[in-house]
């Protein structure tokens, strides 16, 4: 199975330590080829870009994107697991300074962007015509430079968009890195480890111990899986062991209601893996 890896960049490290706790060691991606076989799977570094032009036409099995590419592509059609990190925002963004308030106000505009089949789809859409500018690397200069009038691009922080006086005429999607393949069930071992990764990665493993008495209010606590675990402890009968996952997002006021539940010996712990 040939699997893609970017190669180059923070989505890079964020796959290269994904698969690190998935079981497959990223040392072996650390030298200087651009391949490795790691249990049976075939890595490839290569451009994303590439990659996806690669798996459009079957010669790569799967590949680590991110949603902009896929979209790109017209990959959205395959099994994906989003992945939790590389988020932004696909905008449309020209001159703070042009006058310009919707993307209706760009008819007749020159449309830079590294996306263009993303974008002719767009604006078409919209019922705007517009001048595609297919262009590659940082398009905020060639925005603030009047190259061209506004932009298709990728927003993590917008400081890069305010750095250049470009304001957002409108949020075309949300994005984040993807593990996107085709159907195959030689990479279900992958897909599983990949997953229970990105699982374990929203939920939060709790130990407590808690009066027997509250152990009724306890169960009826929202949980990430089933339901709580409860055990004896050795030499009491008014307290029980308890183990729960919970969202790592509500951690916090999870852990109050068990204080306000008398619950002591409270330890949370990120999970390596969960498979529910």
């Amino acid at each position: 199975m040939r699997v893609a890896l970017p190669s180059r960049g923070r989505l890079r490290d964020e796959c290269l330590a994904l698969l690190a706790h998935a079981g497959y060691p990223s040392s072996v991606f650390r030298r200087s080829g651009a391949w490795a076989t790691v249990q049976g799977v075939e890595f490839i570094e290569m451009r994303p870009r590439d990659a996806a032009a690669a798996l459009s036409v079957g010669q790569l099995d799967a590949g680590f994107l991110s949603t902009d590419i896929i979209a790109e592509h017209e990959l959205d059609g395959l099994a994906s697991t989003p992945l939790g990190f590389a988020r932004s925002a696909l905008v449309v963004a020209s001159r703070d300074d042009d006058g310009r308030k919707s993307v209706a106000d760009l008819d007749d505009a020159v449309v830079a962007t590294h996306l263009p089949r993303i974008a002719e789809k767009y604006f078409a859409e919209h019922h705007v015509r517009v001048r595609v500018l297919e262009m590659g690397g940082a398009l905020e200069g060639v925005c603030a430079a009047g190259i061209a009038d506004a932009i298709i691009d990728l927003r993590e922080t917008g400081s890069s968009l305010a750095a250049n006086r470009l304001r957002v005429l409108d949020v075309i999607r949300p994005c984040e890195a993807q593990f996107v393949r085709r159907d195959s069930g030689a990479l279900d071992s992958l897909v599983l480890r990949v997953e229970a990764v990105v699982a374990a990665r929203r939920q939060r493993y709790v130990t407590a111990h808690l009066p027997t008495d509250n152990v009724d209010a306890l169960t009826e606590m929202r949980f990430g899986l089933a339901a709580p675990t409860v055990l004896p402890l050795a030499g009491r009968d008014d307290m029980v062991a308890i183990h729960f996952v919970v969202g790592a997002d509500e951690l916090w006021v999870r852990l109050e209601e068990l204080r306000h539940l008398g619950a002591t010996g409270i330890v949370a712990l990120a999970p390596e893996a969960v498979l529910a």
